[in-house]
């Protein structure tokens, strides 16, 4: 196991590249002791492996906790497992298939398409108000609110609830940190408490008052046809509104302080608006915002020589498979004109991201608007990250227009 591997390192989480480098280079599984997982940092291991029903992001479809000989979580954490277990991100076939089918309509390239007249227009006003204030912190005034606003909007979350969502999320999104202190868990906890509350509060408004948003549509599912219980309901809108933004934001911030360490090819993006799209794909793959996703052994699998047996967990290093050299020509050179570019970043198999076709609408709209109105937008002062380490993103970033 090579020493380099911290993910509590405030100088490992600033830049891991050098350590996942290390570790392509001396093997394809290591077996980590401080979270007892095992690393796998190959892009043809990861890539497969998300495609491998051998593995699976819970194993309650099969096993009980004693069989699997894991201990249960704790009895007060019971909120938050309630909530995150019964989300699309935690379920496996056949409860996984029925409810992402439903969920899925939604998030169909049509209807994505339909969202992009909505989504620019919020996208180009934030940005107007940012441009007009001279600056200030992308993050929470351009980054944040766009893709909140987006799937709040598509769930059908009031405007004047909308501020409870981000601290709620940012609560929740704590537990999937590597070994969480109790702290956090207990934040986590009282956040699920809460947003579970809410969301019950908001299906009965909607029970009653039906709209076009995707709440009464998962509502109509559970009345008429009895396809989803009221806490998969709960669950699912939990599960959206998280995924639906955290790493849409952690995106953005960590794209532009890439783009603004290579100013050659931001210059290039500026002087050709068409590198857009490439442009997102590239920043998806150079800094993921989720660079590590783990999955539980189910059957024992063999990678490289090394058995790993069931009842083990792999942390699949997402972040470091989008710079294996094996699969990508210059794999830490940012080329933003890449067209040969099967980054993981959006994941792979059944749980690919149900949201990545928004993602991108909303990435290319930000990143649109901000290079069409704040053309001259240069950095303040280097940016601090967040200490986490699974969902990996900066505190703020502060720019001048």
């Amino acid at each position: 196991m090579h020493v380099s591997f911290d993910p509590w390192s405030p100088a490992f989480v600033a830049d891991p590249y050098p350590a996942y480098a290390a570790l392509r280079a001396t093997g394809r599984a290591h077996y980590f002791e401080p979270t007892r997982q095992w690393l796998i940092p190959h892009h043809s291991d990861v890539s497969g492996l998300l495609r491998d029903r051998r593995l699976g992001r819970t194993y309650l479809h099969r096993f009980t906790h004693e069989e699997f000989g894991v201990a249960p979580p704790p009895a007060e954490h019971e909120p938050f497992h309630t909530l995150n277990g019964h989300g699309l991100l935690d379920l496996e076939a056949p409860d996984h298939t029925r409810i992402r089918r439903l969920v899925s309509t939604a998030f169909t390239p049509r209807r994505v398409e339909a969202l992009a007249p909505t989504v620019e227009r919020l996208a180009a006003g934030l940005v107007e108000r940012f441009v007009l204030a001279g600056g200030g912190d992308l993050l929470t005034e351009v980054a944040e609110p766009l893709p909140v606003a987006v799937i709040a909007e598509m769930l059908g979350v009031p405007e004047s609830d909308r501020p409870l969502l981000r601290p709620w999320s940012a609560a929740i999104c704590g537990m999937f940190e590597l070994n969480p202190p109790e702290e956090t868990a207990r934040a986590a906890v009282r956040a699920s408490a809460e947003f579970s509350a809410y969301l019950r509060e908001l299906i009965g408004v909607r029970r009653a008052d039906p709209g076009a948003d995707l709440v009464s549509g998962l509502i109509a599912a559970h009345d008429d046809e009895g396809r989803l219980t009221e806490q998969e309901i709960v669950s699912t809108c939990a599960l959206l509104l998280d995924a639906g933004h955290e790493a849409t934001v952690n995106a953005t911030v960590n794209g532009w302080w890439t783009l603004f360490r290579h100013p050659a090819e931001l210059a290039a993006l500026r002087a050709d608006h068409r590198l857009l799209p490439t442009a997102v794909e590239e920043l998806l793959r150079y800094d993921t915002p989720v660079p590590m996703f783990a999955r539980w052994v189910l059957d024992d699998i063999e990678i490289g020589g090394t058995v790993i047996p069931r009842g083990s967990q792999v942390a699949l290093l997402f972040a470091s498979a989008n710079r294996d050299p094996e699969r990508f020509a210059d794999a830490e050179t940012l080329d933003l004109a890449r067209r040969d570019n099967p980054h993981i970043s959006f994941g792979a198999g059944i749980h690919y991201c149900l949201g990545a076709p928004l993602a991108r609408l909303e990435l290319a709209a930000s990143f649109g608007a901000l290079l069409r109105d704040a053309p001259g937008m240069r950095l303040v002062a280097e940016p601090e990250w967040n200490p986490g380490y699974v969902i990996r993103g900066l505190r703020g970033l502060r720019v001048e227009i």
